[in-house]
């Protein structure tokens, strides 16, 4: 292991892993967002936009996150629309996200006794205020080990967006083996990093799990 070409290339990875981060985090942010919506067009089963969320879901999770990019960087500009790099990237893994937070948060919910919703409204709750206050808190309860899991599974498919030519982790390190040929400290310090970023998140959501746990007690 050549340790000074590790310490040499540690602020290139360092800026590697601002990207991946900033992309992630974003991509993250609106697929819960967009899972939320998702899980509760799913459950009222509105005629046809039901059907097109379904079809969305469908189409989302049947198709790699490679090929959505593709489409979403290269395809659109047929069309006339252009967007940069992270851009395209923070969509496609918001499309993809979003349909995989919809299952989670649609378990979540099913999971709440509908006498809930019924005694909320009872002592004059809203239908917003219910969701918001009675609902939503039992359902995320549930939700967080998958919500959790899925957060992490963003993260690691955001290495894919190298595909369009994003300077994150994975591109970077493409980069170093095709130019200086040291695969094992290159892949090295993708692992790492990759292990710094997604370790922490996978403690919190453990620790997480167990305090509503423990609070549902």
């Amino acid at each position: 292991m050549d340790w000074s070409f590790i310490g040499e290339h540690l602020p290139l990875y360092a800026e590697a892993a601002k990207i991946t981060l900033t992309i992630s985090f974003f991509g993250v942010f609106f697929s819960l967002i967009v899972g939320l919506i998702s899980a509760q067009i799913s459950l009222t089963k509105i005629p046809v936009l039901s059907q097109l969320n379904a079809v969305y879901v469908e189409l989302s999770r049947g198709t790699p996150l490679l090929i959505q990019l593709f489409l979403i960087y290269f395809g659109l500009t047929k069309v006339g629309l252009k967007m940069d790099a992270e851009v395209a990237a923070v969509v496609g893994l918001t499309f993809l996200g979003g349909s995989y937070m919809a299952e989670v948060f649609r378990a979540g919910f099913e999971s709440v006794a509908a006498i809930q919703f019924e005694s909320a409204q009872v002592l004059g709750l809203s239908k917003f205020q219910a969701l918001q206050h009675v609902i939503l808190p039992q359902a995320l309860s549930v939700a967080i080990p998958g919500l959790v899991a899925n957060v992490i599974f963003l993260i690691k498919e955001s290495s894919v967006v190298s595909g369009i030519a994003l300077a994150d982790l994975m591109y970077v390190t493409k980069d170093i083996i095709g130019m200086q040929y040291d695969t094992t400290e290159a892949l090295f310090m993708l692992v790492v990093s990759y292990v710094i970023i997604l370790v922490p998140i996978s403690l919190f959501g453990s620790w997480l799990e167990r305090r509503l746990d423990y609070a549902r007690r």
